[in-house]
This record gives C-alpha cells, sequence and structure tokens, in this order.
C-alpha cells in the first residue's frame, strides 16, 4: 500500500518549494525594509549633527543656542522609540508571514493524517478498532497542542505590542510634562 501517488508527491513537492521561496521572499523583503530604515536614520542623524555642529561652531553662545542644543538632545529619545517601533513592525510582518505559512502546512498535515487515518480504518482488520481511536486521539491531542502554541504567541506578540505603546506614550507624556 502506497500512501502517495507520484502526481501527490510532485504536487507536495511544488507546495513545499512555493511556500519556502514564499517564505524567503519575505525574509528578502524584511531585510530590503531593514536596510532602508537603517539608511533613513543615519541620513537623518548625519544631517542633525552636521546642523548642530556647525551651528555650534558659528553662533556664539547665547541662551537660545543652548535651547536648540537641548531641544535636539531631547529628540533622541524619541527618534530611537521610532527607530524601535518601525524595527518591531518589519520584524512583525515577517514573523507573521512565517506563522501564516506555519499555520497552513500544520493545517494541510492534519487534513493528510485525518484521510490517512480514516483510510487506514475502513481497510484496518477488525478488532483494530482500539488501536484507531488511540491513534485519532493522539492526533486531536497534538492539534490542540500546535493551536495552543499559536495562542501563545500571538498573545505574547500582542503583549509586545502594548507595551512599546505603553513605552512611547508614557515617555510622550513624560517629555510633554517636562516642557
Amino acid at each position: 500500500m502506497t500512501l502517495f501517488t507520484p502526481e501527490q508527491f510532485v504536487a507536495m513537492q511544488k507546495a513545499n518549494l512555493d511556500t519556502a521561496f514564499g517564505l524567503a521572499r519575505s525574509v528578502a523583503d524584511g531585510f530590503e525594509k531593514l536596510a532602508a530604515l537603517n539608511l533613513q536614520l543615519t541620513k537623518s542623524v548625519l544631517a542633525s549633527s552636521q546642523a548642530s555642529l556647525l551651528q555650534g561652531l558659528t553662533a556664539p553662545q547665547t541662551p537660545e543656542t543652548s535651547a536648540k542644543q537641548a531641544e535636539l538632545a531631547a529628540s533622541i529619545p524619541e527618534q530611537a522609540q521610532s527607530y524601535s517601533r518601525q524595527l518591531a513592525g518589519i520584524a512583525s510582518a515577517t514573523v507573521a508571514e512565517f506563522v501564516r505559512a506555519g499555520e497552513g502546512q500544520a493545517d494541510a498535515y492534519n487534513r493528510r493524517v485525518q484521510t490517512l487515518v480514516d483510510d487506514l480504518a475502513k481497510n484496518a482488520p477488525s478488532g483494530s478498532e482500539a488501536a484507531i481511536a488511540a491513534w485519532k486521539s493522539a492526533i486531536t491531542t497534538s492539534s490542540t497542542l500546535i493551536e495552543t502554541i499559536r495562542k501563545t504567541c500571538e498573545q505574547a506578540v500582542h503583549a509586545t505590542e502594548s507595551n512599546l505603546a505603553a513605552i512611547s506614550s508614557a515617555s510622550n507624556m513624560g517629555r510633554g510634562a517636562a516642557k
């Protein structure tokens, strides 16, 4: 008894390759976005540093100059938070692609295993009902475990996003109170 026909095997391999290359594209897109974000940050830091240094060299030290330097220093944490949020967004989007692919693969695997068990149950000799029931129970238990792990991962992602939002909100309120 063979589990798969050659056509089914080829179709599964094609689907697996499509998934693998899709994930590779997703990782490449994430790296591209990360490189663009880092380039944007580098340009921004260079421009503000140059302006600050030139102003410090050409302008006499006045309260207004000191206030501008303090303003520049105060903007650094905000820029760092913005960078962190964007970086978390890029990472979250890339991880979401892997989660979607994993869910699709897990669903397809569960369907294949369930079909296999059903086929075996149809062709099983009498008296093997207990073994088939135990196998089905094990499959159900593993599916439940996978679903629990998926939900836990989703909760962790949501908690991280909430924490980043809370930190951002708290620092914005702190800056508002300091002004």
